[in-house]
């Protein structure tokens, strides 16, 4: 937590309330120790740290001597590579989320249900309402490919996606917008 609140010191959530980032990293360890049940120590470490490295000066292998290997494998297979164009890792995250690891998916599924409760409860400045629709249905075809690990997870992103649903976010289609 230590390591996370100091690398995301001066970050803050897109959102109109500018949270401090780290309140999203919070949740996101929340949601998969609640799945894991507390048991698995490193995936809840991971959730803390899993946008060090996309977000901020950081490496994997920083990660890997502070943490480990196993939990930088985790944190590696939710990043973004920064180089590719916003449309190409968004297109990216939709096509490699069937082929995570169990325990990536449980953070990307915790990861997205996150961002889609930080949507409807403090929407990103400048984000329209077309664009957080896009987002919407665009997490939400990242998200079937990481079913069938964790009922727990899955029911929490569904319920962040149905709220916004009923906000007209969520569409019947979730490729209709991935270049959103």
């Amino acid at each position: 937590m230590r390591f996370a609140t100091e690398a995301h010191t001066d970050q803050r959530r897109k959102g109109e309330r500018a949270e401090p980032y780290v309140n999203h990293l919070v949740e996101v360890a929340d949601l998969v120790a609640g799945a894991s049940q507390g048991r698995d120590r490193n995936l809840i470490a991971a959730a803390l740290l899993h946008d060090v490295v996309e977000d901020t000066t950081h490496s994997i292998d920083e990660i890997t001597a502070a943490f480990g290997e196993d939990v930088a494998m985790l944190v590696a297979a939710v990043t973004d590579d920064k180089s590719l164009s916003k449309g190409e890792r968004k297109e990216l995250q939709v096509l490699k989320a069937p082929h995570l690891t169990p325990r990536a998916k449980m953070l990307k599924l915790a990861d997205k249900t996150s961002n889609l409760r930080s949507i409807m409860e403090s929407p990103p400045a400048g984000w329209d309402f077309h664009r957080r629709q896009a987002y919407f249905n665009w997490a939400r075809a990242v998200v079937e490919g990481c079913r069938g690990v964790s009922p727990e997870l899955e029911a929490a992103f569904d319920a962040a996606f149905e709220a916004g649903t009923g906000n007209g976010y969520g569409i019947s289609d979730p490729l209709a917008a991935i270049e959103g």
